[in-house]
């Protein structure tokens, strides 16, 4: 196994799984920011709830995914990349924070290299 390889695997998944579980501890704090603010007017409008408790669920959702990253890695980096791609389309259908759906995207890409790396590299899962 390549050094590089592994250096490269385990840098992705350290990243694929701290960043989603910080940003869903997050939604219950708004320490890092007020989540609500991502949300388009329109989806705002159809909850059933407020925006603070959709963004919970969200957290919930982020905090899973980051952690089957450490559990499952190749089915974790799955899951935040689709993920990343569901949030990335919902604000450019909505035109709503077009930066940050760009960086979604960009990062749904590296999720799916480490995805990709593993499926190549059977003895680097865990």
């Amino acid at each position: 196994m390549n050094s590089n390889t592994t250096q490269i695997q385990s840098i992705l998944k350290y990243t694929y799984g701290i960043v989603p579980i910080v940003a869903g501890l997050d939604k219950f704090t708004n320490i890092l920011t007020d989540w609500t603010h991502y949300l388009a007017p329109s989806v705002i409008e159809i909850l059933p709830f407020e925006a603070s408790t959709f963004m919970m669920i969200v957290g919930v959702i982020e905090i899973v995914a980051g952690a089957l990253v450490f559990y499952k890695v190749k089915e974790g980096a799955y899951l935040v990349m689709t993920w990343l791609i569901a949030i990335a389309l919902t604000l450019l259908f909505t035109w709503h924070y077009v930066d940050v759906a760009v960086r979604d995207l960009v990062m749904a890409a590296g999720a799916f290299t480490l995805a990709k790396l593993l499926e190549t590299n059977t003895d680097l899962e865990d």
